[in-house]
């Protein structure tokens, strides 16, 4: 998803860049570049491709748009509800309120966009706009600046723009909160101690003050009975960042209560794709960077050059 999957955690550290109503309101075949049809709670009219599954397309805004987010269920499914957590497969058209032409849509890659609800992988109006929806609704959502880029200009998006969504909600499926496996003993003193708690929440990390080894360490905590990670699967975590010397947390999804999705093709940081390429999926696993397979002699954010790197990952499900 080009535009919208901007917001992934910390994506310029460890992720490459990727591409990322109802029966009244049928449309018309007018075409939205002069159309100013209003669809019956104030949207832009769906002037053609009104129904689930098909490609739509928009009438222009008409009027200044809503300040606040706005929802409308065109249709709704009858599938599960949304919850945070769940990983949801939608198609989607994107356009800006006063524009005539779709900025970015699935529906010409046949190819729904994973999202995780309640996840920092996209803006965060879709994420409301998502939780508490059935699966095999169409949404048509007037998302506000604030909710989504605000005052950052993007590629076919000015600064300060109203962005308008047609949602396609495909398919969803609930996600564990934390990695369930078979304990594996920690007998290294030289290495950090992880809690083996399974309650979803975070897990008890404590870094030794010893010097950190010098080689790459990936080991289980919890080892998982999923199958083993290849390069090319994604998959959904929780997990926890530390830089060895102070034991200083840099990031958490525990923390921001998010499930990112990692396409391990598309992760830059050496050390956590070699880490976690041949994995089990349902494990929790402690890796352990040196700087030659972290960020090397190059600060990042409030990671320090030459800095040992300490990640706690739970690999919750193949995305």
């Amino acid at each position: 998803m080009r535009r919208i999957a901007g917001l992934l955690l910390v994506p310029a550290l460890l992720l490459s860049t990727a591409a990322c109503g109802s029966e009244e309101n049928k449309g018309s075949d007018s075409n939205p570049s002069t159309s100013g049809a209003v669809a019956q709670g104030g949207l832009p009219a769906i002037t053609a491709g009104a129904k689930f599954g098909e490609k739509p397309t928009l009438a222009k805004g008409v009027g200044a748009p809503p300040k606040e987010l706005k929802i409308e269920v065109i249709s709704e499914g009858k599938g599960a509800v949304l919850k945070k957590g769940d990983l949801a497969k939608v198609n989607y058209l994107g356009q800006v309120w006063d524009g005539t032409e779709p900025f970015d849509n699935s529906f010409d890659r046949k190819q729904p966009f994973e999202v995780s609800v309640g996840g920092q992988g996209v803006i965060e109006g879709w994420q409301k706009a998502l939780d508490g929806q059935k699966v095999g609704s169409r949404l048509e959502v007037s998302i506000p600046p604030a909710l989504a880029y605000k005052d950052k200009e993007q590629p076919g998006i000015k600064a300060n723009s109203t962005l308008v969504f047609v949602m396609d909600i495909v398919e969803a499926k609930s996600i564990p909160l934390s990695a369930k496996g078979t304990e594996v003993p920690q007998t290294d003193s030289a290495l950090p101690v992880v809690g083996t708690n399974t309650d979803g929440q975070a897990p008890s990390v404590k870094i030794p003050s010893s010097t950190p080894p010098k080689e790459l360490v990936a080991e289980y905590v919890l080892e998982g009975s999923g199958p083993e990670l290849t390069e090319t699967d994604s998959v959904l975590v929780r997990y926890q960042g530390y830089v060895w010397k102070g034991a200083e947390q840099f990031d958490s999804t525990y923390r921001t209560q998010t499930t990112p999705t990692w396409p391990l093709a598309q992760v830059t940081v050496p050390g956590l794709k070699q880490g976690l390429v041949g994995k089990k999926v349902g494990s929790r696993v402690l890796l352990v960077l040196p700087p030659d397979q972290g960020f090397g002699d190059k600060q990042q954010n409030n990671i320090p050059k030459d800095s040992t790197l300490v990640f706690v990952v739970d690999l919750l499900d193949k995305g």
